[in-house]
């Protein structure tokens, strides 16, 4: 029972930030990105992969993930950013 509590509390914390922060989809974890709308566990882990390799310099640079098209990008710019590359 405690292993959900604590699922429910953080999933309620990732929540209430992703209504106050954007997430940076350069250097945000699979937890954070699946704060957004369209994106689950597999397309955020797809994101984290993607930038291990590639560098978003802008937020519809996040279509060129697999699986992640225009319509997840539009839905969530307002909530989107992508900061500074760490390469």
């Amino acid at each position: 029972m405690s292993t959900l509590i604590s699922k429910v509390l953080v999933g309620s914390a990732m929540a209430v930030v992703s209504l106050f922060a954007s997430v940076d989809i350069n250097s945000a974890s699979a937890d954070e990105l699946m704060t957004l709308n369209g994106i689950g566990k597999g397309k955020a882990e797809a994101i984290v992969a993607y930038r291990k390799n590639h560098c978003f310099k802008n937020i519809n640079d996040l279509s060129s993930v697999k699986g992640i098209g225009s319509k997840i990008v539009e839905k969530n710019r307002k909530n989107i950013t992508a900061g500074e590359c760490k390469k």
